[in-house]
């Protein structure tokens, strides 16, 4: 298996792997549907200039899994009390072919350093069902976040 650093041609699969996740976290087609066109919108430029980042990884030339990463700016917060950043880890997913084989940990793994590496001293995610144990193994632990739609 290799593991590879994400880049523009792999703006599909980022899509992919995201309405995937979702769909298996129980979300509804039409709203998976609705988003693919803004969120693809979004990523693309994101991408290209490397302000979402993060790694795939493959077996024989063939995408198995992959994770994002982002640096966000936070205001300084109990968290990080020093920082006006966090890192931001979304759209981890694993072909449900080879889960259960420490790929999702191996990618977390390497994320958890990518931040370390660029200073960066605490990280969120949201998490899915599925994915909690995961995270909760690795010593990630839940927050007190809520959210709404704000209709407009």
């Amino acid at each position: 298996m290799e593991c590879r650093p994400l880049c523009i041609d792999d703006l599909e699969l980022v899509c992919l792997h995201r309405e995937a996740m979702f769909r298996e976290a129980g979300r509804d087609a039409p709203t998976l549907a609705a988003m693919q066109g803004p969120f693809r919108d979004w990523l693309r430029p994101r991408l290209a200039d490397g302000s979402y980042f993060g790694w795939v990884m493959e077996e024989g030339g063939a995408p198995l899994a992959g994770i994002g990463l982002m640096v966000i700016e936070w205001p300084p917060h109990p968290s990080h009390p020093l920082q006006d950043k966090r890192g931001y880890i979304l759209n981890l997913y694993v072909d449900p072919s080879h889960r259960e084989r420490g790929i999702g940990q191996a990618l977390m793994n390497r994320a958890e350093a990518e931040f370390a590496e660029r200073g960066i001293a605490f990280a969120v995610l949201h998490a899915t069902e599925m994915g909690q144990p995961l995270y909760a193994r690795m010593g990630w632990s839940p927050t007190t976040e809520m959210s709404k739609p704000i209709a407009g």
